[in-house]
């Protein structure tokens, strides 16, 4: 058996079918969208905001405190001459939202997309009423790719994990977001 086999191997065993499927799904647009869309190359250091789906896979076990499928705004202001961005997130279902300001460094993997990884900080705007990322207040990790197509269109897609997100539970909440933006 190959390395490579036995490495999926274990992975699959280790983490849900679910999970694995939706990370694929957020770095999904860093690998369809890597290449060039003209000849002309492209940077990817722009800012932009956009709007997307959200899907919180997990639950904290407690009454309110189910998985929520939603939406979300997202918006990346990209740092001049720096591998850093502000990011913000708006998550949101049928009860609450989370509101997340992000820091993230940024990896550029071609001329027109980017992975990142960062943290930050979730705001419940209802403490209790279940979100995407969970229903408090907590500190956020985030993992995600984006890709320009042409001039003004970005995809992008990320997970956020919310750590303690669960009032009177100890568990911790995941989502999964992609989304189409503007860039500027």
């Amino acid at each position: 058996m190959l390395l490579s086999q036995t490495l999926l191997a274990a992975i699959r065993k280790a983490l849900p079918v679910g999970i694995v499927a939706l990370s694929a799904l957020a770095i999904a647009p860093a690998v369809l969208f890597a290449g060039n869309a003209s000849a002309q190359p492209i940077t990817f250091n722009d800012s932009y905001i956009g709007a997307g789906v959200s899907s919180g896979v997990t639950n904290g076990g407690q009454s309110g405190d189910a998985a929520t499928i939603g939406g979300n705004i997202q918006g990346r202001f990209a740092i001049p001459n720096a591998p850093i961005s502000v990011r913000g997130a708006v998550l949101f279902g049928g009860e609450s939202a989370a509101i997340m300001p992000l820091l993230t460094y940024d990896l550029p993997i071609s001329s027109n997309a980017n992975l990142y990884a960062g943290a930050g900080y979730s705001f419940a705007d209802k403490e209790g009423k279940p979100s995407p990322l969970g229903n408090k207040n907590a500190p956020v990790l985030t993992a995600g790719a984006e890709a320009g197509l042409g001039r003004n269109v970005v995809v992008y897609g990320d997970a956020k994990w919310g750590i303690d997100a669960y009032k009177n539970s100890p568990a911790d909440a995941v989502s999964f977001q992609a989304g189409v933006g503007y860039r500027f």
